[in-house]
């Protein structure tokens, strides 16, 4: 009972220590009741310890999960159930291997073997087509953002190590007072722990105050039209919605803005590829862009391209019948009123279930033409390669970044390296109601702008739309459910963070780190079986 009583303070501590609701520091010791949890099982006669390390864990990361996540509900029932049962499956999973190394080793390697296959599995968490990074611990100080400026030069995963490192400072704290019961450890475990929390602190705080934001700046109008993607968005023409946001257009540029925004697929007719130039989207596109002599227009367009050729055929399209397919693009386009062509992205981070089908050629013979809905439309969407920048004019670049990308650290550095001088969200978070979900998603957008350095203007469909400086600030936003736009200066920057340039490399030290620890495990294991 005791320690089923532990791993429920885990679940709970992990859950309040979240976003936007929570205060990030309990995090800093919510593991400790599961490692105690595990250090109590591992050296105790119980049988099945393997079984009950799994089953603690999987209550601890099941509650954190259910808490954090369950909005994904009120998209589809399945989906949340899939998502959260699943991951906390993968979290526990992580733990297992944990306890199965600590048995062979010694407490420096086993804790040095934890942090990293945590962060292998935050990085596969990133990468494979499963992906579902929402969790991953560096996310957790997204409404906090004064404590973790120096995310410029680690990303989100400097925050997975400091978790970590404080946690296990804690555990090691407990377990040699518990042997020796002297207070001095107390003390130099109390003092470790203020070190490490502070001295990350402290320089984040110094970064914080003492950086400056970038000179140049253009206007920007961010629009939203708060259509309700259940009964409108699908149901609404191009045209109706281009008259709409040409009203709130009109209402909003003035001489001196040089962009306006509007949200993802905020054109969800369905316009075919080959006939963008001629289509609604960017009709109104361009007579948006005509408002000043020096304007351009961003906003989302949903497409597609129908073909009969055979060797046409990619990973991602869709059969519609004998010789029948079509692709299917969630889009961002451009356009400028100097030019008539319109640049095009098409989004790549996709949506698990909604957006694409993960191992298609595993999973279909089982699950049929199933798909996990976890908000938007359900047919596979084709990406693209390259992080498209699109290009207000000739020196003047914005990342296009569609929706969920927005999640995906070492991704978005992608548009950055390509010449981006600040990042474009466009999304639609209506899918979830008024829950933690669009609230979380528009949080870790600040952990985009402090990585890269560059200010954020997010257009959200329902919101929150907003304007995020490259400190991460909140500078401007449109509340939930409201129609209108904000207007405000966005911060241009041309320079590069060293996260920008080296990306996840704390990740792939990981990687190498928990190999060798591992394999080092089995061999010390091996040595010391009697013959």
């Amino acid at each position: 009972m005791k320690n089923i009583l532990l791993a429920l303070l885990s679940g709970t501590l992990l859950a309040v220590s979240w976003p936007t609701y929570g205060f990030p520091a309990f995090i800093f010791f919510a593991f400790v009741p599961l490692l105690l949890c595990e250090f109590r099982v591992r050296n105790q006669n119980y049988n099945w310890k393997k079984l009950k390390v799994f089953g603690l864990a999987y209550l601890s990361f099941l509650i954190w999960n259910l808490i954090t996540t369950y909005w994904i509900y009120f998209s589809t029932p399945f989906g949340g159930v899939f998502a959260i049962l699943v991951n906390s499956l993968l979290m526990a999973g992580v733990f297992l291997l944990y306890h199965l190394v600590a048995k062979r080793t010694g407490f420096s390697a086993a804790s040095a073997f934890l942090v990293s296959i945590w962060m292998v599995f935050e990085k596969v968490h990133l990468t494979w087509d499963f992906s579902w990074p929402w969790l991953n611990l560096g996310n957790v100080f997204s409404e906090y953002i004064s404590w973790v400026q120096w995310y410029e030069f680690t990303g989100t995963f400097g925050g997975t190590l400091w978790v970590w490192l404080i946690n296990i400072a804690i555990y090691k704290g407990i377990l040699q007072y518990t042997e020796y019961k002297e207070r001095g450890i107390v003390y130099r475990a109390l003092f470790k722990v203020a070190l490490l929390f502070l001295i990350p602190l402290g320089i984040s705080l110094y970064i914080y105050y003492s950086y400056e934001e970038p000179e140049d700046n253009i206007e920007v109008v961010i629009l939203q039209p708060n259509i309700n993607p259940y009964t409108e968005k699908y149901n609404t023409t191009d045209t109706r919605i281009g008259t709409l946001l040409m009203d709130l257009s009109t209402e909003a540029v003035t001489n001196t803005t040089d962009l306006v925004i509007a949200p993802e697929t905020v054109f969800a007719d369905g316009t075919r590829l080959s006939n963008i130039e001629n289509s609604e989207a960017v009709f109104y596109g361009r007579q948006i862009s005509r408002l000043n002599p020096h304007l351009s227009f961003l906003g989302g367009v949903s497409m597609y391209d129908r073909f009969h050729d055979p060797l046409l055929i990619q990973k991602q399209s869709n059969q519609i019948g004998p010789n029948d397919w079509y692709d299917d693009y969630n889009s961002a386009f451009i356009t400028r009123n100097s030019i008539d062509s319109t640049q095009l992205y098409h989004k790549s981070k996709l949506v698990v279930g909604v957006e694409n089908f993960p191992y298609q050629s595993i999973l279909k013979p089982i699950l049929g033409d199933i798909m996990i809905d976890l908000g938007g439309t359900v047919a596979m969407k084709t990406t693209q390669e390259d992080r498209e920048v699109l290009w207000l004019n000739e020196t003047l670049g914005t990342a296009p970044i569609i929706c969920y990308e927005s999640v995906y650290g070492e991704y978005v550095t992608g548009y950055v390296n390509n010449g981006a001088q600040f990042l474009s969200i466009i999304t639609n978070d209506a899918w979830w109601g008024n829950t933690q979900g669009h609230k979380q998603h528009l949080s870790y957008a600040r952990l985009r702008a402090v990585e890269t350095r560059r200010f954020v203007a997010r257009s959200a469909n329902t919101g929150i739309s907003a304007i995020i400086n490259s400190r991460g600030d909140i500078v401007k936003k449109l509340g939930y459910e409201k129609q209108g736009s904000i207007k405000g200066l966005v911060g241009l920057n041309s320079e590069k963070t060293f996260f920008t340039k080296y990306g996840d490399y704390l990740a792939r030290i990981a990687q190498f780190l928990a190999l060798f620890i591992f394999l080092f495990s089995i061999v010390k294991f091996k040595r010391k079986r009697p013959v």
